[in-house]
């Protein structure tokens, strides 16, 4: 998808199609990026939070809560300048827990490492995708293994666009 350079009225990039993603056999490789959003860095969103965390295990009694107030921005972003989000599109990454409609935390000015869950051009389109490097050879693997991964052969045409550093996930 091809971004342009104009902010809509809700602090969305719009992405406009401009080819689809390359075919590795016969399947289209999932998981693009439907929707850019921009980061209002001077806003605060305050939330209520309860500092004692929640036992996943078995249910402790109660204990002394304390609760205190924490601003998304601040806990999610490091980078606000440099950070966007963006929606998924598709099913490759679900073995990751990144699934349809969710809202992937993108910070641009990190280095994409070995591992890392990346936002990468592929034809003028965004896919998320794990960056694996093996020797001298780069590879962007889905988290789904109905697809296979996409070797990089030319960093000039598949381009690292940023780092994905959360995911916000609705049930």
């Amino acid at each position: 998808m091809k971004i342009t350079n104009k902010i809509s009225k809700k602090n969305k990039l719009k992405i406009t199609p401009k080819k689809s993603l390359p075919k590795k056999n016969n399947k289209i490789i999932q998981s693009k990026v439907d929707v850019i959003y921009s980061i209002d860095s001077k806003s605060k969103h305050l939330v209520k939070f309860f500092d004692g965390g929640v036992r996943a295990g078995f249910p402790s009694p109660a204990e002394d809560y304390f609760e205190e107030s924490i601003d998304l921005n601040q806990y999610l972003i490091k980078h606000p300048s440099a950070t966007f989000m963006v929606k998924v599109v598709g099913d490759s990454m679900i073995d990751a827990g990144i699934f349809a409609n969710d809202i992937l935390i993108v910070d641009r000015s990190l280095e994409a490492k070995n591992n890392s869950i990346v936002i990468a051009s592929i034809n003028s389109e965004l896919t998320v995708k794990r960056l694996i490097k093996k020797n001298s050879e780069v590879f962007l693997k889905p988290e789904n293994k109905k697809y296979q991964p996409i070797k990089i052969l030319d960093y000039n045409d598949n381009l690292i666009w940023g780092v994905v550093t959360s995911v916000i996930h609705k049930f």
